[in-house]
C-alpha cells in the first residue's frame, strides 16, 4: 500500500484523520496513525454514499 497515492484532510486535527487512495476502481482508507496498519478498501459507489450521508447529515460522523 505504499505505492498510493495517499490524501489526508486539509481539516486534519493533529494526525488524527483518515487517509484515502483512490485507485480505480477501489477507494482505500487508513488510520492517519497507523500507515502500516489495515486498510478498508470501498467501491467508488460505497464511497460516494458515504461522503453523500456524511454532507446531508445522515450519518453521524
Amino acid at each position: 500500500m505504499t505505492t498510493l497515492n495517499w490524501k489526508t484532510s486539509t481539516r486534519s486535527n493533529e494526525g488524527n484523520c483518515v487517509e484515502v487512495a483512490a485507485p480505480t476502481p477501489l477507494v482505500m482508507v487508513r488510520d492517519s496513525k497507523d500507515r502500516l496498519g489495515p486498510v478498508l478498501a470501498f467501491s467508488a459507489g460505497q464511497w460516494i454514499d458515504f461522503v453523500q450521508g456524511i454532507k446531508s447529515g445522515k450519518i453521524d460522523a
